[in-house]
């Protein structure tokens, strides 16, 4: 009976792959490519990613977290003035407000199969200009990388400099809202 009984919790235990050690997520192979629209065009460029980790149970992802430095914006349609003018606007306190908010940051708290190989929902909490929001986006998972492409609203993290959400009379000066996300995790 003691025998069956080992046997049986060692089955068990064997079953229930425990957590390992956290993947620590590669920055300087990562990228965080971004795009932001406005009536008579757009801007794009990236931002680095100053540190982060996935948890993995098994090959399965089941958290993480990743933070991204704010005081790396990149603008890379413009060069010269215009370039280092709109990076400096958008460090400023009208957009991401980076000398008071130098980091953004997400965590993940679900991670949900999407009925394809690599391919699930991420749920999870993003902190930009230090407001929390959940998000939930598609991303695709392979043996060492992590993608998604998400869109994020940036007024809902009071970032409202150019909005039509919030001024009248902007014309064709009006910023979308919507900005785009691109990102690529290496681990």
């Amino acid at each position: 009976m003691v025998m069956a009984m080992s046997v049986l919790f060692a089955a068990s235990v064997s079953a229930n792959k425990a957590p390992q050690a956290p993947k620590p997520v590669d920055a300087s192979k990562s990228t965080v490519l971004w795009k932001g629209k406005k009536v008579l065009g757009a801007h794009d460029g990236n931002i680095k990613i100053k540190s982060g980790n996935l948890d993995f149970t098994g090959d399965k992802l089941t958290g993480g977290t990743f933070v991204i430095d704010m005081k790396t914006i990149n603008c890379t349609d413009l060069s010269g003035d215009a370039k280092k003018n709109l990076e400096g606007h958008l460090m400023s306190d009208d957009f991401f407000g980076v000398e008071k908010f130098p980091d953004a940051k997400f965590t993940i708290k679900k991670v949900a199969s999407r009925g394809t190989d690599g391919d699930f929902t991420i749920t999870g909490d993003i902190t930009i200009k230090g407001k929390t929001k959940e998000i939930k986006f598609p991303a695709k998972i392979g043996k060492n990388s992590a993608e998604a492409k998400l869109v994020l609203d940036r007024s809902e993290f009071d970032i409202r400099y150019g909005s039509g959400s919030f001024f009248d009379n902007l014309g064709d000066k009006t910023i979308y809202d919507e900005f785009e996300l691109d990102i690529k995790l290496m681990f």
